[in-house]
């Protein structure tokens, strides 16, 4: 299977390094990855500057770009073939929760999916990193899987996997996103000038972590699979503002006629 692997730690963590060569002994796999570290980057696009691509010693490719530009450059213009997968990570601390929506780790595996191709985003939890090669070993089990039951056109997977051993793994759950408290208030500082600046403070503690989510699981020894979907509109919310709308649509017509 051609595979594009990407990450937001950046060319050189690794993380990434350890996720190839585990891909790369059943897959062709191709590496583009940002030139820096761009956690927290989510979705972004480098829309103020052209992107450049280079080619590292070891035959991966770093870009001066975010996650999403690596991936939106190798599928679209840099790779001769399209890919098959986009895989993203392995990234060096958890994406679980709330975390997915700032994650430049999730963003590169949504891109691959904006660009019509399955992708999975997969992270370590702990920053640490003593165990990068049990999530590489999650990741060939889940691409095996994937070969024989493909993902929904609209869905990505979201792995973290506990910094363990594998032969300590409790196995995989297919969990649901669970959510935080809101994070700490952001820290006041001064620069070297004596004006303000100011730091994200620590993130939030956990508010919804019970049994079946993501936290959950991880909490519990076990990896983490999480079916995210691409199209975020809330259908449950449709029937409910047609109604509201159109009531207040009559009600604006009522008032035009007094």
């Amino acid at each position: 299977m051609k595979i594009l692997l990407s990450n937001d730690d950046g060319v050189f963590a690794k993380g990434l390094a350890t996720l190839y060569e585990a891909l790369a002994t059943e897959h062709d796999v191709t590496v583009i990855a940002p030139d820096r570290n761009c956690s927290g980057f989510s979705n972004a696009l480098s829309l103020q500057q052209p992107l450049r691509i280079q080619k590292m010693d070891n035959g991966f490719y770093s870009v001066n770009g975010t996650p999403s530009d690596c991936a939106h450059l190798g599928i679209n213009r840099f790779l001769e073939e399209d890919p098959e997968l986009v895989v993203s990570g392995i990234n060096h601390g958890a994406n679980l929760g709330d975390d997915v929506i700032y994650s430049g780790t999730v963003a590169a595996a949504t891109e691959g999916r904006f660009m019509g191709l399955p992708a999975i985003a997969v992270s370590l939890t702990s920053h640490e990193g003593n165990h990068f090669e049990t999530a590489a070993r999650v990741v060939l089990e889940i691409i095996a899987k994937l070969q024989k039951h493909p993902l929904p056109a609209n869905q990505i997977l979201n792995v973290n996997v506990p910094d363990i051993p594998y032969d300590q793994l409790k196995g995989i759950q297919v969990t649901r996103q669970g959510r935080r408290h809101r994070a700490e208030t952001m820290v006041r500082a001064n620069d070297a000038f004596g004006r303000d600046i100011y730091w994200y403070g620590p993130i939030g503690e956990e508010q919804d972590a019970g049994p079946g989510t993501d936290f959950h699981a991880i909490a519990n020894g076990y990896c983490s699979v999480t079916p995210l979907s691409v199209d975020m509109t809330a259908y449950q919310s449709l029937d409910t503002m047609k109604a509201w709308l159109a009531k207040n649509d009559q009600t604006s017509s009522k008032n035009l006629h007094k």
